[in-house]
Protein backbone atom coordinates (compact mmCIF):
# COMPACT_ATOMS: atom_id res chain seq x y z
CA UNK A 1 0.00 0.00 0.00
CA UNK A 2 2.79 2.43 0.88
CA UNK A 3 4.50 1.72 -2.43
CA UNK A 4 1.23 2.35 -4.28
CA UNK A 5 0.74 5.70 -2.54
CA UNK A 6 4.28 6.80 -3.35
CA UNK A 7 4.00 5.75 -7.00
CA UNK A 8 0.60 7.41 -7.38
CA UNK A 9 2.13 10.74 -6.34
CA UNK A 10 4.51 10.44 -9.29
CA UNK A 11 2.02 9.15 -11.87
CA UNK A 12 -1.69 9.50 -11.12
CA UNK A 13 -1.43 12.91 -9.45
CA UNK A 14 0.48 14.61 -12.31
CA UNK A 15 -1.95 13.05 -14.82
CA UNK A 16 -4.91 14.40 -12.85
CA UNK A 17 -3.34 17.85 -12.53
CA UNK A 18 -2.78 17.94 -16.30
CA UNK A 19 -6.38 16.93 -16.97
CA UNK A 20 -7.73 19.40 -14.43
CA UNK A 21 -5.76 22.56 -15.08
CA UNK A 22 -4.58 22.10 -18.69
CA UNK A 23 -7.58 20.37 -20.23
CA UNK A 24 -10.09 21.87 -17.80
CA UNK A 25 -11.72 18.61 -16.86
CA UNK A 26 -13.37 18.58 -13.42
CA UNK A 27 -14.03 15.90 -10.83
CA UNK A 28 -17.65 14.81 -10.84
CA UNK A 29 -18.18 16.19 -14.33
CA UNK A 30 -15.81 15.04 -17.05
CA UNK A 31 -13.85 12.91 -14.55
CA UNK A 32 -16.23 10.68 -12.65
CA UNK A 33 -16.39 7.11 -11.38
CA UNK A 34 -17.17 5.72 -14.81
CA UNK A 35 -14.68 7.77 -16.84
CA UNK A 36 -11.71 7.91 -14.46
CA UNK A 37 -10.24 4.72 -15.89
CA UNK A 38 -10.18 6.28 -19.33
CA UNK A 39 -9.29 9.83 -18.39
CA UNK A 40 -6.39 8.87 -16.15
CA UNK A 41 -5.34 5.79 -18.09
CA UNK A 42 -1.77 6.97 -18.55
CA UNK A 43 -1.29 7.77 -14.89
CA UNK A 44 -2.99 4.57 -13.69
CA UNK A 45 -1.01 2.39 -16.09
CA UNK A 46 2.28 4.08 -15.17
CA UNK A 47 1.36 3.80 -11.49
CA UNK A 48 0.74 0.05 -11.81
CA UNK A 49 4.00 -0.52 -13.70
CA UNK A 50 6.01 1.65 -11.32
CA UNK A 51 4.44 0.07 -8.24
CA UNK A 52 5.16 -3.45 -9.44
CA UNK A 53 8.71 -2.46 -10.37
CA UNK A 54 9.24 -0.76 -7.03
CA UNK A 55 7.93 -3.71 -5.02
CA UNK A 56 10.07 -6.09 -7.07
CA UNK A 57 13.19 -3.97 -6.54
CA UNK A 58 12.52 -3.57 -2.83
CA UNK A 59 11.95 -7.24 -2.09
CA UNK A 60 14.77 -8.43 -4.33
CA UNK A 61 17.54 -6.05 -3.27
CA UNK A 62 16.26 -5.68 0.31
CA UNK A 63 14.82 -9.11 1.07
CA UNK A 64 12.56 -9.80 4.04
CA UNK A 65 11.63 -12.91 5.98
CA UNK A 66 9.26 -13.88 8.75
CA UNK A 67 11.22 -17.02 9.61
CA UNK A 68 13.82 -15.88 12.13
CA UNK A 69 14.59 -17.64 15.39
CA UNK A 70 17.31 -18.03 17.98
CA UNK A 71 17.87 -21.73 18.52
CA UNK A 72 18.99 -23.24 21.80
CA UNK A 73 20.06 -26.68 22.97
CA UNK A 74 18.07 -29.08 25.13
CA UNK A 75 19.29 -32.24 26.84
CA UNK A 76 16.93 -35.16 27.24
CA UNK A 77 16.99 -36.62 30.75
CA UNK A 78 17.47 -40.33 30.19
CA UNK A 79 18.83 -43.13 32.39
CA UNK A 80 21.47 -45.44 30.94
CA UNK A 81 19.33 -48.42 31.89
CA UNK A 82 15.63 -49.02 32.29
CA UNK A 83 14.11 -49.39 35.71
CA UNK A 84 11.53 -48.26 38.24
CA UNK A 85 12.09 -44.94 39.99
CA UNK A 86 12.92 -45.30 43.68
CA UNK A 87 13.62 -41.67 44.63
CA UNK A 88 13.20 -38.25 42.96
CA UNK A 89 15.48 -35.48 44.24
CA UNK A 90 14.51 -32.48 42.06
CA UNK A 91 11.32 -30.73 41.03
CA UNK A 92 10.07 -29.34 37.75
CA UNK A 93 11.54 -25.93 36.78
CA UNK A 94 14.33 -26.36 39.34
CA UNK A 95 17.84 -25.14 38.54
CA UNK A 96 20.54 -27.79 38.88
CA UNK A 97 24.30 -27.86 38.59
CA UNK A 98 26.36 -30.34 36.62
CA UNK A 99 26.72 -33.52 38.69
CA UNK A 100 23.61 -33.00 40.82
CA UNK A 101 21.56 -36.17 41.36
CA UNK A 102 18.17 -35.96 39.65
CA UNK A 103 16.65 -39.31 40.62
CA UNK A 104 17.53 -42.88 41.56
CA UNK A 105 16.26 -46.15 40.16
CA UNK A 106 15.56 -49.32 42.12
CA UNK A 107 19.01 -50.89 42.55
CA UNK A 108 18.21 -54.11 44.43
CA UNK A 109 19.44 -56.40 41.63
CA UNK A 110 22.56 -54.27 41.08
CA UNK A 111 23.32 -54.28 44.81
CA UNK A 112 22.96 -58.07 44.84
CA UNK A 113 25.36 -58.32 41.90
CA UNK A 114 27.90 -56.15 43.72
CA UNK A 115 27.55 -58.25 46.88
CA UNK A 116 27.99 -61.46 44.88
CA UNK A 117 31.11 -60.13 43.19
CA UNK A 118 32.54 -59.01 46.55
CA UNK A 119 31.93 -62.44 48.07
CA UNK A 120 33.59 -64.04 45.08
CA UNK A 121 36.71 -61.95 45.65
CA UNK A 122 36.71 -62.94 49.33
CA UNK A 123 36.36 -66.60 48.31
CA UNK A 124 39.34 -66.34 45.99
CA UNK A 125 41.42 -64.64 48.69
CA UNK A 126 40.55 -67.55 51.01
CA UNK A 127 41.54 -70.06 48.33
CA UNK A 128 44.89 -68.29 48.10
CA UNK A 129 45.48 -68.90 51.80
CA UNK A 130 44.47 -72.55 51.38
CA UNK A 131 46.84 -72.85 48.44
CA UNK A 132 49.64 -71.53 50.66
CA UNK A 133 48.97 -74.33 53.15
CA UNK A 134 48.87 -76.85 50.31
CA UNK A 135 52.25 -75.55 49.13
CA UNK A 136 53.75 -76.09 52.56
CA UNK A 137 52.29 -79.60 52.66
CA UNK A 138 53.70 -80.30 49.20
CA UNK A 139 57.16 -79.12 50.29
CA UNK A 140 56.96 -81.37 53.34
CA UNK A 141 55.94 -84.28 51.13
CA UNK A 142 58.95 -83.66 48.92
CA UNK A 143 61.26 -83.72 51.93
CA UNK A 144 59.65 -86.96 53.12
CA UNK A 145 59.96 -88.52 49.68
CA UNK A 146 63.60 -87.44 49.49
CA UNK A 147 64.34 -89.04 52.88
CA UNK A 148 62.59 -92.28 51.95
CA UNK A 149 64.41 -92.37 48.60
CA UNK A 150 67.76 -91.74 50.27
CA UNK A 151 67.19 -94.56 52.77
CA UNK A 152 66.13 -97.01 50.06
CA UNK A 153 69.11 -96.00 47.91
CA UNK A 154 71.49 -96.52 50.85
CA UNK A 155 70.07 -100.02 51.49
CA UNK A 156 70.41 -100.92 47.82
CA UNK A 157 73.97 -99.58 47.61
CA UNK A 158 74.99 -101.54 50.71
CA UNK A 159 73.59 -104.82 49.37
CA UNK A 160 75.19 -104.29 45.99
CA UNK A 161 78.55 -103.69 47.66
CA UNK A 162 78.18 -106.86 49.70
CA UNK A 163 77.31 -108.86 46.57
CA UNK A 164 80.42 -107.56 44.85
CA UNK A 165 82.52 -108.74 47.79
CA UNK A 166 80.98 -112.20 47.41
CA UNK A 167 79.08 -112.22 50.70
CA UNK A 168 76.72 -115.15 51.08
CA UNK A 169 74.33 -113.03 53.21
CA UNK A 170 73.05 -111.13 50.14
CA UNK A 171 70.24 -112.58 48.14
CA UNK A 172 69.22 -111.57 44.64
CA UNK A 173 65.61 -111.34 45.68
CA UNK A 174 66.50 -108.75 48.29
CA UNK A 175 68.46 -106.72 45.77
CA UNK A 176 65.51 -106.78 43.34
CA UNK A 177 63.17 -105.74 46.13
CA UNK A 178 65.39 -102.79 47.03
CA UNK A 179 65.70 -101.77 43.37
CA UNK A 180 61.93 -101.76 43.07
CA UNK A 181 61.67 -99.79 46.30
CA UNK A 182 64.10 -97.14 44.99
CA UNK A 183 62.13 -96.84 41.78
CA UNK A 184 58.92 -96.42 43.78
CA UNK A 185 60.51 -93.81 46.01
CA UNK A 186 61.70 -91.91 42.93
CA UNK A 187 58.15 -92.01 41.57
CA UNK A 188 56.81 -90.73 44.87
CA UNK A 189 59.36 -87.91 44.81
CA UNK A 190 58.35 -86.98 41.26
CA UNK A 191 54.70 -87.00 42.27
CA UNK A 192 55.44 -84.77 45.25
CA UNK A 193 57.39 -82.35 43.08
CA UNK A 194 54.54 -82.31 40.50
CA UNK A 195 52.07 -81.62 43.28
CA UNK A 196 54.19 -78.70 44.45
CA UNK A 197 54.45 -77.37 40.88
CA UNK A 198 50.66 -77.62 40.58
CA UNK A 199 50.14 -75.66 43.78
CA UNK A 200 52.69 -73.06 42.71
CA UNK A 201 50.89 -72.77 39.34
CA UNK A 202 47.62 -72.19 41.16
CA UNK A 203 49.19 -69.54 43.37
CA UNK A 204 51.08 -67.81 40.57
CA UNK A 205 48.67 -68.06 37.63
CA UNK A 206 45.21 -69.52 38.26
CA UNK A 207 44.25 -67.75 41.47
CA UNK A 208 45.50 -64.30 40.30
CA UNK A 209 43.52 -64.77 37.07
CA UNK A 210 40.43 -65.73 39.05
CA UNK A 211 40.97 -62.73 41.33
CA UNK A 212 41.35 -60.37 38.35
CA UNK A 213 38.20 -61.80 36.78
CA UNK A 214 36.30 -61.39 40.04
CA UNK A 215 37.49 -57.79 40.41
CA UNK A 216 36.42 -57.06 36.83
CA UNK A 217 33.02 -58.56 37.63
CA UNK A 218 32.85 -56.35 40.72
CA UNK A 219 33.75 -53.27 38.68
CA UNK A 220 31.10 -54.14 36.11
CA UNK A 221 28.54 -54.63 38.87
CA UNK A 222 29.50 -51.26 40.39
CA UNK A 223 29.14 -49.62 36.96
CA UNK A 224 25.68 -51.11 36.60
CA UNK A 225 24.88 -49.88 40.11
CA UNK A 226 26.09 -46.38 39.20
CA UNK A 227 23.72 -46.37 36.21
CA UNK A 228 20.79 -46.37 38.64
CA UNK A 229 21.78 -42.88 39.80
CA UNK A 230 20.88 -40.28 37.14
CA UNK A 231 22.79 -36.99 37.39
CA UNK A 232 22.69 -33.72 35.44
CA UNK A 233 25.35 -33.66 32.75
CA UNK A 234 25.28 -29.85 32.48
CA UNK A 235 24.03 -26.96 34.56
CA UNK A 236 20.57 -25.79 33.62
CA UNK A 237 16.87 -25.84 34.41
CA UNK A 238 14.74 -28.98 34.56
CA UNK A 239 11.65 -28.74 32.35
CA UNK A 240 8.70 -31.07 31.70
CA UNK A 241 9.83 -33.14 34.66
CA UNK A 242 6.84 -34.88 36.23
CA UNK A 243 8.61 -38.01 37.43
CA UNK A 244 7.35 -39.71 40.59
CA UNK A 245 8.57 -42.65 42.65
CA UNK A 246 7.23 -45.86 41.14
CA UNK A 247 7.30 -44.64 37.54
CA UNK A 248 9.13 -46.74 34.99
CA UNK A 249 11.69 -45.03 32.76
CA UNK A 250 13.48 -46.42 29.74
CA UNK A 251 16.37 -44.91 27.71
CA UNK A 252 14.48 -45.54 24.47
CA UNK A 253 10.75 -45.36 25.14
CA UNK A 254 10.27 -43.35 28.32
CA UNK A 255 12.46 -40.26 28.97
CA UNK A 256 12.15 -38.48 32.30
CA UNK A 257 12.18 -34.85 31.13
CA UNK A 258 14.24 -32.14 29.47
CA UNK A 259 17.20 -30.16 30.78
CA UNK A 260 17.69 -26.71 29.27
CA UNK A 261 21.36 -25.73 29.74
CA UNK A 262 22.14 -22.41 31.38
CA UNK A 263 24.59 -21.52 28.64
CA UNK A 264 22.58 -21.50 25.43
CA UNK A 265 24.22 -22.46 22.20
CA UNK A 266 24.79 -19.32 20.09
CA UNK A 267 22.41 -17.21 22.18
CA UNK A 268 23.30 -14.02 20.28
CA UNK A 269 23.09 -15.68 16.88
CA UNK A 270 19.81 -15.71 14.97
CA UNK A 271 19.00 -18.02 12.09
CA UNK A 272 16.84 -16.65 9.26
CA UNK A 273 15.35 -18.40 6.27
CA UNK A 274 15.22 -16.18 3.15
CA UNK A 275 13.77 -17.19 -0.20
CA UNK A 276 16.04 -18.89 -2.70
CA UNK A 277 15.66 -15.92 -5.06
CA UNK A 278 17.84 -13.87 -2.68
CA UNK A 279 20.81 -16.26 -2.88
CA UNK A 280 22.66 -13.89 -5.20
CA UNK A 281 21.95 -10.82 -3.06
CA UNK A 282 22.57 -11.78 0.55
CA UNK A 283 26.25 -11.86 1.43
CA UNK A 284 28.23 -11.92 4.70
CA UNK A 285 28.71 -8.42 6.07
CA UNK A 286 25.32 -7.25 4.81
CA UNK A 287 23.37 -5.06 7.23
CA UNK A 288 19.92 -6.11 8.42
CA UNK A 289 17.21 -5.19 10.91
CA UNK A 290 15.13 -7.48 13.07
CA UNK A 291 12.01 -7.24 15.20
CA UNK A 292 10.71 -9.94 17.53
CA UNK A 293 7.31 -10.80 18.91
CA UNK A 294 8.79 -11.04 22.41
CA UNK A 295 10.12 -7.47 22.18
CA UNK A 296 7.58 -5.28 20.35
CA UNK A 297 8.17 -1.64 19.34
CA UNK A 298 11.88 -2.44 18.97
CA UNK A 299 13.97 -2.78 15.83
CA UNK A 300 17.41 -4.29 16.37
CA UNK A 301 20.24 -3.58 13.89
CA UNK A 302 21.86 -6.80 12.74
CA UNK A 303 24.66 -7.92 10.48
CA UNK A 304 24.85 -11.05 8.33
CA UNK A 305 27.81 -13.09 9.56
CA UNK A 306 27.40 -16.27 7.54
CA UNK A 307 25.33 -17.72 4.72
CA UNK A 308 24.87 -21.48 4.61
CA UNK A 309 26.17 -22.78 1.31
CA UNK A 310 23.54 -25.52 0.99
CA UNK A 311 19.73 -25.47 0.94
CA UNK A 312 18.04 -28.01 3.24
CA UNK A 313 15.51 -29.20 0.63
CA UNK A 314 18.33 -30.92 -1.28
CA UNK A 315 19.39 -33.10 1.60
CA UNK A 316 19.68 -36.79 0.67
CA UNK A 317 19.71 -39.69 3.12
CA UNK A 318 20.51 -43.26 2.03
CA UNK A 319 17.41 -45.40 1.52
CA UNK A 320 16.17 -48.21 -0.68
CA UNK A 321 14.32 -45.81 -3.01
CA UNK A 322 15.69 -43.38 -5.57
CA UNK A 323 14.70 -39.83 -4.73
CA UNK A 324 12.41 -38.11 -7.21
CA UNK A 325 12.83 -34.29 -7.30
CA UNK A 326 9.10 -33.79 -7.82
CA UNK A 327 8.50 -35.26 -4.37
CA UNK A 328 9.93 -32.14 -2.73
CA UNK A 329 7.00 -30.72 -0.81
CA UNK A 330 8.26 -27.16 -0.73
CA UNK A 331 11.40 -25.31 -1.81
CA UNK A 332 13.94 -24.87 0.92
CA UNK A 333 15.06 -21.48 2.15
CA UNK A 334 18.48 -19.90 2.16
CA UNK A 335 19.77 -20.20 5.73
CA UNK A 336 21.39 -16.99 6.94
CA UNK A 337 23.08 -16.42 10.31
CA UNK A 338 22.79 -12.94 11.82
CA UNK A 339 24.17 -11.33 14.96
CA UNK A 340 23.35 -8.01 16.64
CA UNK A 341 25.41 -5.14 15.33
CA UNK A 342 26.02 -3.98 18.90
CA UNK A 343 26.76 -6.34 21.75
CA UNK A 344 24.00 -6.98 24.27
CA UNK A 345 21.08 -5.70 22.19
CA UNK A 346 19.47 -9.14 21.96
CA UNK A 347 20.18 -10.34 25.50
CA UNK A 348 16.58 -9.79 26.66
CA UNK A 349 15.08 -11.75 23.75
CA UNK A 350 14.20 -15.27 24.97
CA UNK A 351 15.76 -17.97 22.77
CA UNK A 352 13.16 -19.49 20.49
CA UNK A 353 11.32 -16.21 19.88
CA UNK A 354 9.67 -15.69 16.50
CA UNK A 355 11.09 -12.69 14.66
CA UNK A 356 10.96 -10.90 11.32
CA UNK A 357 13.94 -9.39 9.55
CA UNK A 358 14.95 -7.25 6.60
CA UNK A 359 18.33 -7.35 4.89
CA UNK A 360 19.56 -4.27 3.05
CA UNK A 361 21.77 -4.08 -0.01
CA UNK A 362 24.37 -1.34 0.32
CA UNK A 363 26.17 -0.02 -2.76
CA UNK A 364 28.13 2.69 -0.96
CA UNK A 365 31.52 1.32 -2.01
CA UNK A 366 30.45 0.93 -5.65
CA UNK A 367 29.12 4.49 -5.79
CA UNK A 368 32.58 5.80 -4.88
CA UNK A 369 34.06 4.24 -8.03
CA UNK A 370 35.03 7.12 -10.38
CA UNK A 371 34.70 4.84 -13.43
CA UNK A 372 31.03 4.10 -12.69
CA UNK A 373 28.69 5.04 -15.55
CA UNK A 374 25.84 7.47 -15.02
CA UNK A 375 23.13 4.88 -15.70
CA UNK A 376 24.69 2.43 -13.31
CA UNK A 377 25.22 5.19 -10.75
CA UNK A 378 21.57 6.23 -10.99
CA UNK A 379 20.35 2.64 -10.69
CA UNK A 380 22.48 1.92 -7.60
CA UNK A 381 21.28 5.15 -6.00
CA UNK A 382 17.70 4.09 -6.63
CA UNK A 383 18.34 0.65 -5.12
CA UNK A 384 19.81 2.12 -1.95
CA UNK A 385 17.04 4.71 -1.72
CA UNK A 386 14.11 2.28 -1.94
CA UNK A 387 15.58 0.40 1.03
CA UNK A 388 14.15 3.24 3.11
CA UNK A 389 10.65 2.10 2.15
CA UNK A 390 11.31 -1.40 3.42
CA UNK A 391 12.79 -0.06 6.65
CA UNK A 392 9.68 2.07 7.12
CA UNK A 393 7.46 -0.95 6.49
CA UNK A 394 9.31 -2.92 9.17
CA UNK A 395 8.80 -0.14 11.71
CA UNK A 396 5.12 0.12 10.87
CA UNK A 397 4.84 -3.63 11.22
CA UNK A 398 6.49 -3.58 14.66
CA UNK A 399 4.27 -0.67 15.70
CA UNK A 400 1.10 -2.53 14.72
CA UNK A 401 2.33 -5.93 15.92
CA UNK A 402 0.67 -5.82 19.37
CA UNK A 403 -2.62 -4.66 17.86
CA UNK A 404 -2.51 -7.28 15.15
CA UNK A 405 -1.61 -10.03 17.62
CA UNK A 406 -3.85 -9.12 20.55
CA UNK A 407 -6.91 -7.88 18.68
CA UNK A 408 -7.09 -9.35 15.20
CA UNK A 409 -5.35 -12.66 15.96
CA UNK A 410 -7.28 -13.36 19.14
CA UNK A 411 -4.36 -12.84 21.54
CA UNK A 412 -2.20 -15.68 20.18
Amino acid sequence: MLELLICSLLTVLPDFLFRRFVQGKRLGKEINFFSVWYELRWGITACAVLTISLITAIFYYHPATTSVASYFRTVTILPETGGRVAEVLVENNQKVEAGDILFRLDDSSQQAAVETASKRIAEIEASLAVAGAELAAAEAGIEQANAALAQAQDDLDRNLELRERGSAAVREAEIERLQNLVARREGELGAAEAGKASVEENIGVLIPAQRASARAALEQAEVELAKTVVVAGVSGRVEQFALQAGDYVNPILRPAGILVPTEFVERDRFVAGFGQLTAGVIKPGMFAEMGCLSKPFTVIPMVVVEVQDVIPSGQVRPSDNLRDPQDNRRPGTLTVFMEPLYEGQANDIPPGSNCVANAYTSNHDLLDDPDLGFGRWLFLHAVDTVGLVHALLLRIQMLLLPVQTLVFAGGH
